[in-house]
Order: C-alpha cells, then sequence, then structure tokens
C-alpha cells in the first residue's frame, strides 16, 4: 500500500542537533510505516513550468525516470532489510547503519524531493529574515551567490551544492554522490535549505559540458518563499 500521507508525528534529532518534526523537512513528503511504500512524489508545478531554464524534457526524464528509479531502489532495500516504517529523515541520520543502496538511494530520494521544492517559476529574490542573514553571513547577496556558484562548479563528476544553517549561520557546502548534510557520515552537517543538483542528468540534454551556463540559469528559478520558510523552521522563528 502506498500513502501520500505527511510524514508521522513524533520528532527526530539528528547528529547534527537539529529535531524534524511531524512534516520532517520537506512538506510535501511521505510517511512509511509498516507495510507501507515511499512514493514518488509528484512536481510541484508542469514540467515546463521552469522553461527556458530548465527544459521540458529533462524534467520529465529527472523525475519520471531518475527520480523514480531511487524510489523503486530505496522501497526494495528497505522492504529487504525490514526497516518498514522508518521516515526517511532516520534513515538519513542512522545511514551509517544501513548499506551502501541505503544511502545511495535514500539520499536520491531525499534530495530530489527537497530540490523540486527548492525550485518555482518566477524565482525572486530572498526576503526579510532570510536576506536579512545573507548579508551578515555572506556580506552581500552577491557574494553568496558567487560562492555558492563556485561551490557548484567545484563538485567533481556528480554531487550537489548546498545552502545550509550550522553552528548559528549559514554556509555552502558540497556532498558528492547523494550525500546530504543530515547524513551522520556527513564532514559538514546542518539543516538543509538549498540544494543544486550538478549531476549531469540534470543538465545536459540543455546545457551538454557547460555546467556553467546551467549553475548561471538556475537562479532564475529558485523558490526564495520555500527557502526562507526552511531558514525560519532551522532556526525557530
Amino acid at each position: 500500500m502506498k500513502t501520500s500521507a505527511l510524514l508521522g508525528a513524533g520528532t527526530l534529532v539528528g547528529s547534527n542537533g537539529f529535531a524534524f518534526g511531524k512534516s520532517g523537512i520537506i512538506d510535501a513528503f511521505t510517511a512509511s510505516s509498516e507495510g507501507d511504500e515511499f512514493i514518488l512524489p509528484p512536481l510541484p508545478y508542469g514540467y515546463d513550468a521552469l522553461e527556458p531554464f530548465i527544459d521540458t524534457l529533462t524534467m520529465q526524464i529527472h523525475h519520471d525516470k531518475h527520480h523514480a528509479a531511487y524510489t523503486k531502489n530505496l522501497n526494495a532495500e528497505v522492504t529487504a532489510n525490514k526497516l518498514q516504517g522508518k521516515k526517511i529523515e532516520e534513515l538519513l541520520m542512522n545511514v551509517s547503519k544501513y548499506s551502501l543502496s541505503i544511502r545511495n538511494n535514500g539520499g536520491g530520494y531525499f534530495n530530489h524531493a527537497f530540490f523540486w521544492e527548492t525550485l518555482a517559476p518566477k524565482g525572486g529574490n530572498p526576503k526579510g529574515t532570510l536576506s536579512d542573514a545573507i548579508n551578515k553571513d555572506f556580506g552581500s547577496f552577491q557574494n553568496f551567490k558567487d560562492e555558492l556558484s563556485k561551490k557548484a562548479m567545484s563538485v567533481f563528476v556528480s554531487g550537489w551544492a548546498w545552502l545550509i544553517f550550522a553552528d548559528g549561520k549559514l554556509k555552502t557546502i558540497t556532498t558528492a554522490n547523494q550525500d546530504n548534510p543530515i547524513m551522520d557520515i556527513a564532514t559538514e552537517k546542518g539543516f538543509p535549505l538549498l540544494n543544486l543538483d550538478v549531476w549531469e542528468h540534470a543538465y545536459y540534454l540543455k546545457y551538454q559540458n557547460k555546467r556553467k551556463d546551467y549553475v548561471d540559469a538556475i537562479w532564475n528559478v529558485f523558490n526564495w518563499t520555500r527557502i526562507g520558510e526552511r531558514y525560519l523552521k532551522a532556526t525557530n522563528k
């Protein structure tokens, strides 16, 4: 049986010190309980909504093939290891206890669901307390943009660039493959606010080997409303 319910009641506290309540980190996320499976969350917009910055065919393949494969493989691994009933955050915050397949597919499942909500048509700019925090911790929005873009360009082969909240401030980091900053094996842990996918399947159909063009373009479709909500959750404001 599949479910589209929000993450169940209760609070998880990770080794990064952050507590994730009943809605987890991703509001439009799904629960895994006894006999249930993680489901592929639908895109919160149409396949063509991010044109011309991210093309329709890339979104179709990225969501319906790549994210779907992570979902299928995660469910198979969860079933094989009798891990039904655990929330995705719980699996990832204790991922050192589990197989490499849980790490890769659980990370891929989480990272992509988080990524879809990080994007939106007509992205705009950060506002309010998030904008103030960016100016405080990076000096200016342009400095932050330059730093995150540089981090995205530095990822070797495949991985992610992130904006996180950790140790009372905003930081930019990178992770390899499908790792993320809530995993207990992460070198740099924190509450994720924004992620930028730099696996080639995220951009190659439109941008080929021109990763910089993709990184430059994606700034037009960051969902600063959603990212700002995450910041408020991370800081309990």
